[in-house]
């Protein structure tokens, strides 16, 4: 592979680069391409993660490609059906032998004078270098081969195992054990009830607590039109309807903090069983999308504690003991195993280092423009979801855009497009959510400025105007 060029690089074999690689293979059909993936199989996120229960956190029919619609019954559907489905797709467009496994990409070099990438790949038979005249990256923001895991305070003394959720063992057998699941986001609430059916009992200890907005498991406006529709055209509706929903519901929060607060807790009073203390467990300090919100399928959480198989605590660690956890109030946790749904720790284009002739690119110092390309870095883009929404919706998108930027290059003879320097001006964090996993990272990352082309939207209305309709010409230079 030593010397190999292409016209496009993608990084990355996960639902975002599969994505990128079926528009490429159907906008740019003269364009060469390869895809490079550091592990052994594709699927990125929903091959990695194998903890009991896991799940999308966002409805199928939105993280579903638009291009291939999802069609199972799942409205939030398991790890195995969503890997299922990107094979699937990989598969019956041709993409999957275009993947290049256990193919790390390290580094990369843009070169002035030849107009290219130089990338160098740690692989299986060593560090081999290929070029490109475009460099994709769609791996996503967080590191693939390490979590967030703080070092707790005395858990050396603990007899049993600590385990966290991004590296599962496969012979972990939780059946009868007591175990405590440290956390209160998306993957604490799926491994929770998932392990209650279980195990002896399972204790969620959260340091504060989450929005949790319950969704039927089966979409029943979907299940209606498909009496009367072809799947794929009530794939289509529900889908529209979905973002709809997903859009008015983030505006809702944003708008009126207050109202959206009281619908959230009266939906998870509801389901609980009365005098539950919802004001301790259920009542987060920030306002509704300050954080992602949890979904739960069908209530299962709140089904799981009202049966008495799972208890919520609220409280902080004061130390791990040989047979549990002891809480700063005092109280004490008995545990057989521990899982440290602490999080993800952020890493940005996989870790890839960037320099431009020669001098590094500083991911800090750099902006983002349109959210997908880096200020003063010739031929790069890379794919960012939305926070708010599924994170298919953007990363389309912004494969839609770089095949309209390639092919405007064609048109122009082009074949170099870099984004500007932006104006002077406040320069805020890409990221917008208050979650410690982003707090923690974000000077990892490239920064944003507040006026356009130069902010990543999270709103997808205004993004299918700004990526399928507006200008490319705008901020950009093509030589």
């Amino acid at each position: 592979m030593t010397g190999e060029h292409v016209d496009v690089l993608i990084v990355g074999a996960g639902i975002s680069g599969i994505g990128a690689a079926c528009h490429l293979q159907d906008r740019c059909p003269g364009k060469t391409w390869a895809i490079l993936e550091a592990r052994d199989a594709l699927g990125g996120t929903w091959d990695l993660f194998r903890f009991p229960g896991v799940r999308s956190d966002s409805d199928m029919l939105t993280l579903g490609y638009e291009f291939r619609p999802w069609t199972g019954t799942s409205t939030l559907a398991d790890g195995a059906a969503i890997r299922d489905y990107l094979r699937d797709t990989a598969h019956e467009r041709g993409i999957d032998t275009k993947i290049r496994y256990g193919h790390r990409a390290v580094a990369a070099d843009w070169s002035s004078e030849d107009r290219r990438w130089t990338v160098t790949v740690e692989s299986d038979v060593g560090r081999i270098e290929l070029t490109c005249g475009f460099l994709y990256s769609c791996t996503g923001y967080y590191r693939y081969d390490e979590g967030y895991r703080p070092e707790f305070p005395g858990e050396a003394r603990f007899a049993g195992p600590i385990v966290h959720p991004q590296h599962w063992p496969a012979d972990l057998d939780h059946t009868g054990k007591r175990v405590v699941v440290i956390g209160s986001g998306a993957t604490a609430v799926t491994l929770v009830p998932a392990m209650a059916r279980d195990a002896a009992h399972v204790t969620m200890l959260q340091r504060s607590p989450s929005y949790i907005l319950t969704l039927p498991s089966q979409d029943p406006v979907l299940a209606g039109l498909r009496r009367w529709l072809p799947d794929r055209v009530a794939a289509k509706i529900a889908r529209g309807k979905n973002m709809a929903i997903q859009i008015a519901l983030y505006q809702f929060a944003r708008r009126a903090p207050r109202a959206a607060r009281k619908v959230l807790q009266g939906g998870v009073r509801r389901q609980l069983p009365p005098g539950y203390p919802v004001q301790t467990h259920f009542r987060p300090a920030y306002n509704p999308w300050d954080q992602r919100l949890c979904l739960v399928p069908d209530g299962d959480l709140f089904a799981a504690i009202s049966a008495g198989s799972v208890t919520m605590v609220t409280d902080t660690i004061d130390t791990f003991t040989e047979t549990g956890i002891r809480l700063a109030s005092g109280a004490e946790l008995d545990a057989d195993i521990v899982v440290a749904a602490t999080g993800l720790s952020l890493l940005a284009a996989g870790g890839m280092a960037l320099s431009v002739d020669g001098a590094a690119v500083s991911m800090p110092e750099t902006v983002t423009y349109k959210g997908m390309m880096l200020s003063g870095v010739p031929n790069f883009a890379l794919a960012i979801g939305y926070t708010n929404a599924s994170w298919t919706l953007k990363v389309d998108l912004v494969s839609e855009y770089v095949c309209r930027l390639l092919t405007e290059m064609d048109r122009t003879g082009s074949t170099v497009v870099t984004p500007r320097r932006p104006p002077p001006g406040a320069r805020e964090p890409l990221l917008n959510l208050q979650a410690n996993y982003i707090k923690r990272g974000l000077d990892a990352l490239p920064r944003q400025a507040r006026m356009r082309p130069w902010r990543l939207n999270q709103n997808y209305a205004k993004d299918v105007l700004m990526f399928r309709h507006g200008t490319v010409t705008d901020a950009v230079e093509f030589r």
